[in-house]
């Protein structure tokens, strides 16, 4: 279930919308298979009797408690949205009742990523992302390529600086006394990645040329 639009600011675009890894599902998963792997055993070993009804019994129950578990697993992952916008950082998460954190851009202070040698090969990760605002910091887990992720949190709070004007005064500070050429690479390289439209890029390039 993708975030709604109709929760966007004005002129506010989504840059990442995504749910949890799949890594997310590997409990109640493996435990479901491996209710049905004992189901197996006692349906091949075990001999006709009251043993075998009341191992029959419990294998049922396993299957019907794990397959509920991934069931509300998976309801859970298709109500869970860590969005990344051209203004905010937003996490929902709930099927009925429903909790959520925004922390504004201007607002992130640092943006950590954590990854064990096997998250690496998964593709998941942590991302730790600390702010200005009450709690501080805020973890969040089962991210997809979250060195991917960290790297656009930092792209849009570019393009936002940008917009705001708040990189164009900097920028005109340091072509005083700076190097103007320095600026205009940097200028270049957020034009590379898509930060900075062509229009933005020709305004700061005249600014600091003028």
């Amino acid at each position: 279930m993708p975030y709604p639009k109709k929760n966007l600011n004005a002129n506010e675009t989504i840059a990442l919308d995504m749910h949890p890894h799949w890594w997310y599902f590997a409990e109640p998963a493996l435990s479901l298979v491996g209710a049905i792997v004992l189901g197996i055993v006692v349906a091949w070993q075990l001999d006709s009797g009251s043993g075998k009804d009341i191992a029959t019994y419990v294998v049922i129950a396993l299957l019907v408690v794990t397959a509920l578990w991934l069931i509300g697993r998976y309801l859970k992952w298709a109500t869970t949205n860590f969005v990344i916008t051209s203004q905010r950082l937003i996490f929902r998460q709930g099927v009925i009742a429903k909790s959520g954190i925004e922390i504004p851009l201007e607002r992130v202070n640092n943006v950590n990523f954590n990854q064990s040698i096997f998250e690496r090969m998964l593709g998941a990760g942590d991302l730790l992302i600390e702010s200005g605002g009450e709690d501080g910091q805020q973890r969040f887990t089962d991210i997809r390529h979250p060195d991917q992720v960290q790297n656009l949190v930092h792209a849009q709070m570019e393009g936002l600086a940008i917009r705001r004007g708040g990189y164009a005064a900097a920028a005109t500070t340091k072509a005083l006394g700076g190097d103007v050429t320095e600026q205009l690479e940097r200028l270049e390289g957020m034009l590379q990645r898509g930060t900075l439209s062509q229009e933005e890029f020709d305004a700061q390039k005249q600014r600091l040329l003028g």
